[in-house]
């Protein structure tokens, strides 16, 4: 009996020991150490690896980085200096969070990593989203399926794979991770399709059947293998696990208000006034006596050079690739209203000019904020807003207006001829010398540029979009028919309406640089009696610019089914395989085209930024050769060095230009208003000065 009970006792022992031991092995603390690589001086391409022991695998990681996927355990593309973080879950819910910050080593990384923070506030001011603060609308995007396409690491956009057996049954429950097909390409490689989400399966694509990441021709959509479909609607996700939104930013909101506004107080100048425009661009109200330095097509030509440039190529691609064929629509619209408010800001920049004994001029929104708010007892905002403007004018020129045209220029050439690979700084070199040769003799010499590169950047290009569309001719119904849905019924995976619509509006608003105020300045070297004649000029540029130039290439895009594509090409990339997918060698000529682009761009930001910085520190020549050699040494360094954060932060200040710059609008549009009433009956009267030789042409 005492044996028995001693028995009993030494197993239950046993068996606790034996527990404890086993409840420890599996519990234990789960250890996270960081693998920190910077691979070279390049920025933001920095590399972090976990490595975890201990805890119950598989393990999840979700890392700062909203483009590094939960499963994976490294993260790739990480800003050198920035302070990181990556939280790690095991299956028995232990979490380990680390933070961690890559040293920078090269200058420029030190240089971008302090830049960096500056791009977080003035972005934060810029996308703020007032709406969804007071909480107007939820920016949550939801969806209430998820398709399953192929996936855009391991297939590339040309290559088709065949269905060679669905493993899941229609309609069955499928839940995330599941096998749901087996595919093959024509080597007989299979490839096996997962679920990348819980929900009931809907087959598309049939057994046997052909499928590919690009759409058919003219189909202008790429047909996905399957559809997951939910119980419930569900948020959509970024690859770290962070929730998607849609956010309203305010510079879009403040930007299409103001064209909005000023389209409506000017009773649609964009359209009355339109053929007046085109007669004054071609020349029929030039008086060569007239106080100016520039004909009405030159200033014309000059702002459209320096709005015409990457953002129609490379931005607008990203854009119709995000928000799909229906952000055309939108885009094509903010364009129309953005034609009054560069009516508006034109016009002024006029009236307000200052020319000096030696003829030179001094105009812009500077100006019109400083001295046009004076005349309304506003002196104090004027000044305020006047420095403001010129502060962000001439860090916008070195930036936006310089580095990045540069930049994008060398990689794109260099990719066309391959010898240049490596040699960002004697490109740089060329390229300064090219603008400086054109810079150098002021707004008279740049306007004789402009006025010849514009037109033939404009036709080359063009030309070559509608070579592409004419290729697909037949389906440009479809087309259409295809942007008309896009605009107003557009898919959740794509963002939804209010996607679709930002999207849209953003890229027309950051491309025309309506209310931005810089074209102001080049119009206010026009030769002309009547500052409201320039306010008519100016209405074409966003036309060109975003109805003509930007439309085309979206449609290159949609017709060519490459906005359908997101395998992570750059916007210049994907527009390139547009062309190339009629005509092999057009890549080539698209180079030439965004060369040009870039060079036009450079030289009219030049004077953008010289008037901003003549305003600030004094209107001497010494000031003004100061000046342009600095803009000349940012060529070299926009070509040679990557700097991320330091364009990203130029390019907000484009932007940043339109607040001070609508405030003055806004407050002076009865003056703008009264201006135009005086100038359409001094042309119904015929009191307009004609140039002699369309009288002679007329008789």
């Amino acid at each position: 009996m005492i044996k028995s009970r001693f028995f009993t006792l030494l197993t239950l022992l046993l068996f606790t020991v034996t527990n404890s031991i086993a409840q420890d092995s599996s519990s234990d603390e789960m250890e996270v150490r960081l693998e920190l690589l910077n691979p070279s001086s390049e920025i933001n391409n920095a590399v972090a690896k976990v490595l975890v022991e201990g805890g119950t695998a598989p393990y999840q990681y979700k890392w700062s980085n909203v483009d590094t996927p939960l499963v994976d355990a490294e993260s790739i593309g990480l800003i050198e200096g920035m302070e990181h973080s990556v939280t790690v879950s095991d299956a028995s819910g232990n979490t380990v969070s680390k933070k961690f910050t890559i040293p920078a080593k090269s200058i420029t990384e030190i240089f971008n990593s302090k830049v960096q923070p500056a791009v977080d506030v003035l972005g934060a001011i810029l996308f703020w989203d007032a709406f969804a603060t007071i909480g107007v609308y939820d920016p949550v995007v939801y969806t209430s399926f998820k398709n399953i396409q192929l996936p855009s690491v391991e297939v590339p956009n040309d290559e088709d794979y065949q269905v060679k057996e669905w493993l899941v049954s229609e309609g069955s429950q499928v839940e995330r991770g599941d096998e749901l097909a087996i595919l093959k390409n024509e080597q007989n490689k299979e490839l096996f399709i997962y679920a990348s989400a819980d929900g009931t399966l809907e087959q598309i694509t049939e057994e046997g059947a052909m499928i590919s990441r690009m759409p058919e021709t003219g189909s202008f959509k790429a047909p996905p293998l399957g559809v997951i479909n939910f119980k419930a609607p569900k948020p959509l996700l970024h690859p770290n696990g962070d929730i998607k939104t849609n956010n309203i930013p305010f510079i879009v909101v403040w930007l299409i208000l103001g064209s909005i506004f000023f389209t409506l107080r000017l009773k649609f100048v964009n359209i009355r006034g339109f053929k007046h425009s085109i007669d004054l661009a071609r020349g029929k109200y030039d008086d060569p006596d007239a106080p100016g330095m520039i004909t009405h097509f030159q200033a014309m030509a000059t702002a459209v050079s320096a709005t015409v440039g990457l953002g129609n190529i490379a931005g607008v691609a990203v854009a119709i690739s995000l928000g799909g064929a229906g952000a055309t629509f939108w885009m094509f619209l903010a364009g129309f209203f953005g034609m009054s408010l560069k009516f508006a800001e034109c016009t002024l920049g006029v009236k307000y000019r200052f020319i000096d004994d030696e003829g030179r001029i001094f105009g812009g929104p500077m100006n019109y904020l400083r001295y046009g708010l004076e005349k309304r007892n506003l002196k104090h905002l004027g000044k305020f807003l006047a420095i403001l403007f010129a502060v962000l004018g001439v860090g916008a020129s070195f930036g936006g207006g310089n580095m990045l045209q540069s930049n994008q220029a060398f990689k794109i050439v260099s990719e066309q001829i391959p010898v240049l690979q490596g040699q960002g700084f004697w490109f740089g070199i060329g390229f300064a010398l090219l603008v400086g040769a054109v810079i150098i003799g002021g707004i008279k010499s740049i306007a004789k540029v402009t006025a010849k590169v514009v037109p033939v950047m404009a036709i080359l290009y063009v030309l070559g979009c509608l070579v592409v569309i004419g290729y697909h001719i037949e389906y440009i119904g479809g087309a259409f028919l295809a942007i008309a849905d896009g605009a107003f019924s557009a898919e959740a995976l794509k963002g939804g309406f209010i996607g679709v619509l930002i999207i849209g509006l953003q890229r027309a608003a950051f491309s025309s640089e309506a209310g931005v105020g810089s074209a102001a300045i080049a119009h206010s070297a026009a030769k002309t009696n009547h500052p409201i004649a320039d306010g008519f000029t100016s209405l074409v540029e966003p036309f060109i610019d975003t109805m003509l130039v930007c439309t085309m290439t979206a449609l290159v895009l949609i017709f060519t089914g490459m906005h359908e594509t997101s395998s992570g090409l750059g916007g210049v990339e994907l527009t390139a395989d547009a062309f190339g997918s009629v005509i092999s060698w057009f890549p080539s000529v698209l180079a030439v085209a965004v060369f040009l682009f870039a060079f036009s761009t450079m030289v009219s930001w030049s004077y953008y930024g010289m008037r901003s910085w003549t305003f600030l520190f004094g209107k001497s020549k010494k000031i003004e050769l100061v000046y342009k050699v600095m803009y000349l040494g940012f060529v070299v360094l926009g070509a040679s060095v990557s700097l991320g954060a330091v364009l990203s932060f130029a390019d907000m200040m484009i932007l940043a230009m339109s607040f001070p710059n609508i405030i003055g609008l806004y407050i002076m549009a009865p003056e703008i208003n009264a201006d135009m009433k005086i100038y359409w009956q001094k042309l119904k009267d015929g009191e307009l000065f004609i140039n002699p030789k369309f009288l002679k042409s007329k008789e």
